[in-house]
């Protein structure tokens, strides 16, 4: 364990709740952050992206909306399938897949997530997200969904069901989403690190390491 004191670092994660490779990446830094106890003393802020922004109501098959998107064959999708599930279970989240999957549109998701950074627990309802859309088989599109998401990490259900019908962060999301694509972010997990050294992907724990420990020696000089 270092003898220095902590250092302070940001770390801003571009990601949409319907990305695997998002939960996958971000279980990876938390690993690689437990592997250097008491270096960084992290704040944590996840930022909007929408992978499927023309999303119509109702969503789509996840695997006709796999092959359309990239081409993959459907033993190529389920091949993938299985490699996250097997990934997601070497890190600690389960991946629930199934047949009737659907992707859905996550406007909604991003605005209650804008919501509950200023009250101090966005992480956990990204997480709580996440769970919802690939471990528990829930249409996070829905209002009452999200609603109900909220309400488990300890948000105020009327809140939340408020915001959501009013859209009173919808320009606000809207503006970041824009910000992160005017930085050249198109594709997503994205993680920067103090606020400037990007990371693409779903690096593994041990790239994470040597990217925050080169980070480290820089900031400390």
């Amino acid at each position: 364990m270092t003898t220095t004191s902590p250092l302070p670092l940001r770390i801003d994660i571009v990601s949409d709740v319907v990305c695997p490779w998002c939960i996958i990446g971000y279980k990876q830094l938390q690993k690689a952050l437990s592997q250097m106890p008491g270096e960084f003393q992290v704040s944590l802020r996840w930022h909007p992206f929408e992978l499927n922004p023309q999303m119509p109501a109702g969503g789509q098959n996840l695997r006709e909306h796999v092959a359309q998107k990239y081409g993959s064959s459907l033993e190529q999708g389920r091949a993938a399938r299985r490699r996250l599930t097997d990934l997601g279970d070497s890190l600690g989240f389960h991946f629930d897949y199934h047949d009737d999957m659907r992707v859905v549109n996550t406007f909604r998701a991003h605005q209650l997530l804008h919501w509950a950074l200023s009250l101090g627990c966005q992480t956990e309802l990204k997480l709580a997200l996440f769970r919802a859309f690939f471990s528990e088989r829930r249409d996070v599109s829905d209002p009452q969904v999200l609603v109900d998401v909220a309400q488990a990490v300890g948000l105020p259900a009327s809140d939340a069901s408020a915001l959501l019908h009013d859209g009173r962060f919808a320009n606000a999301v809207r503006q970041e989403e824009q910000h992160w694509l005017d930085r050249d972010v198109h594709a997503v997990p994205t993680f920067f690190l103090a606020g400037t050294y990007p990371i693409p992907g779903a690096q593994d724990a041990d790239t994470f390491v040597r990217v925050l420990r080169k980070l480290r020696e820089k900031l400390a000089a």
